[in-house]
């Protein structure tokens, strides 16, 4: 299923509309808090197997690793992963600007000498997004939703660009279905806006599907 054919089009967010979709916004809080906690509880074996294997490469570095993020309406969060990179890796990210392999407001490089060689493994499988289930729980982000991204990033955005923060940002969305690093970030404003449009139940439930299998065989990931 194709949700974006490479053009913009110009998308407008009704934020009256969506800001007023009572029983959708009910339901899809109640979901992602039953789901986050349930995934939480199912996981947490798996969290102790990463947690230990981070801990082995680099007995001195963090398990976890917090970064501010920008959610719905601007509104700043810290948003929870397993360390995938040297514990330094921020200061050394001037360094490597030169070498973004993405246009916009976005930095990826698929051989960044940040990341650890356990870090190569769990961004393969999207498993250090993981912590992001903490998040839901908190009410920070959806399950399901925008990418959220960094206050550096929304500097960069134009006005069109900032609709994508007119909803709570998600865990997985349809950037991460559509290719994730193979998509630009004109596509991934594209995809947002698209998804904040059409969501539904449905759509959401959908997606989620999707992302099981994407863990199952990575689409682009790094």
């Amino acid at each position: 299923m194709e949700y974006f054919d490479g053009k913009r089009d110009n998308t407008t967010i009704n934020l009256e509309y969506q800001d007023k979709r009572y029983i959708y916004r009910i339901f899809k809080r109640t979901f992602d808090f039953v789901a986050s906690l349930f995934g939480l509880i199912i996981l947490s074996p798996l969290f102790l197997i990463v947690a230990i294997a981070i801990k082995v490469e680099d007995p001195k570095g963090p398990v976890f690793y917090s970064q501010v993020r920008f959610g719905k309406k601007q509104s700043p969060f810290k948003m929870y992963k397993f360390r995938s990179m040297i514990v330094d890796a921020d200061k050394h990210l001037k360094e490597l600007l030169s070498e973004n392999e993405v246009d916009g407001a976005m930095f990826k490089m698929k051989e960044d000498p940040r990341v650890t060689k356990v870090g190569h493994f769990i961004r393969k499988y999207s498993i250090d997004e993981l912590p992001q289930l903490v998040n839901v729980l908190l009410g920070n982000m959806s399950l399901v939703g925008p990418r959220p991204p960094l206050p550096r990033e929304v500097a960069e955005y134009t006005e069109y660009d900032k609709q994508r923060l007119a909803v709570k940002p998600g865990c997985t969305g349809l950037w991460q279905i559509s290719g994730r690093n193979d998509v630009g970030f004109s596509e991934m404003v594209e995809l947002d806006l698209s998804y904040i449009n059409k969501r539904s139940i449905m759509l959401d439930l959908s997606i989620l599907i999707k992302t099981v299998a994407v863990f199952i065989k990575p689409n682009g990931a790094y």
